[in-house]
Order: structure tokens, then sequence, then C-alpha cells
């Protein structure tokens, strides 16, 4: 079984790229405000949500790294990074209010349990919503490019017992075991964030 969510472009780029940012500090370390923008643009193009401040049906990088100076205030790089989901959900949640949405987060946290956290993941892309994953450290090399880093995922498949995600990161993507992306070797862990779509008055 495979699901590949529909994702957007920027000038032919797949998804936004912090490389981008015009900021030092913002190319350092605005992984996070990226999902962060990279979501709501998602959100205004395929459920109508009116969180971008940009035309989401002709987005251009000039556009989205003005989006990106606005969500700074509330995910702003910091010396020891976004290393929580708290504080994603927390500032991301804030901006979230500000924008008069009924949209809510829910982290789902590095030490939660291999099988419930492969099926939470999995039930976000069957209604059809990224996910923005956090990664600290990790003992496979292999995902040395995703140290103390935020990425979105969206996509799964699993075959042969294998379940496989789809990291997008840095407008490009590649395919993760989950088992090994999910078993860091490390205590401190990071862990990932669902999205609430909440009916008006519920």
């Amino acid at each position: 079984m495979k699901k590949e969510l529909p994702y957007f472009r920027i000038d032919g780029s797949y998804g936004g790229n912090q490389d981008w940012f015009a900021e030092p500090w913002m190319r350092l370390g605005g992984c996070a405000a990226e999902t962060a923008c990279d979501i709501c643009v998602y959100l205004d193009t395929y459920y109508k949500t009116n969180l971008c401040p940009c035309d989401v049906g002709n987005l251009h990088k000039k556009d989205y790294v003005r989006f990106a100076s606005q969500m700074k205030p509330y995910l702003h790089p910091r010396i020891s990074g976004i290393d929580s989901l708290k504080i994603y959900t927390d500032g991301f949640g804030k901006y979230l209010k500000d924008k008069n949405s009924d949209i809510t987060l829910e982290g789902v946290e590095g030490s939660t349990d291999y099988d419930e956290a492969k099926a939470a993941l999995k039930a976000q892309i069957d209604l059809g919503l990224p996910v923005a994953y956090l990664n600290l450290n990790h003992k496979n090399r292999r995902y040395k490019d995703y140290i103390w880093h935020w990425f979105i995922i969206n996509g799964y498949e699993e075959t042969d017992g294998v379940f496989r995600v789809k990291a997008v990161n840095y407008s490009m993507w590649e395919w993760f075991d989950f088992d090994d992306l999910w078993h860091t070797g490390f205590s401190k862990k990071g862990g990932f964030v669902l999205i609430r779509i909440n009916e008006k008055g519920n």
C-alpha cells in the first residue's frame, strides 16, 4: 500500500526551502518556521483555510520568504533550536489562533511506542494531512542531514512488512524506513506533530 499526498510547487520547487531565507539565522535555524509555512500553504491550497497571507495559486519564492518572516516571531531560531514539540505547538498554535483558525496541533513524542506512532502518522496521511517531524540526534549516519532538524512527511509506503515514509527537506524528498528513523539510539528524542481540523462550533 502506498499513499503520497499532492503537494505544491513554488517557482518549480517542491515546497518551500529555508535556503531561500535572506537572514543567516533563518537559513541556519529556520527549519521549524519553514515546515509551518509549508503546512499553511498546503492547507490553503487543498483546504481553503486562509492561513497564508499570499496568493497560493500564484506563489513565488519572494512571497514565501516574506511569509516566513511573518512566521519567524512565532518560531524564531534560537541557540538550542526548537528542540521540543511543545515549543513548536505553542508557537505555531499561537499563529493559528492569531489567524482565527480552529485548527489545533497535537504532538506525538519520540518516546511513544513505535506501533502507536506508526498508526498515528499513517492515519494523518490517510486524512490527507502532512506531518511536521522533528529529528534530534541519530546514530545512523544516513540521517546526518536531519540532525536537530524539522522536516515534512507527506507520504508512506508499506510493503513486505516494511513501513517507509516520504521525507521532504530542502525542496527534495527521499524515502526512509520509519522503524529505523524512529529508533534514533538516543534518550532525547523528537517526534512529530499532528494537525486537527476542527469543525466550526465544536
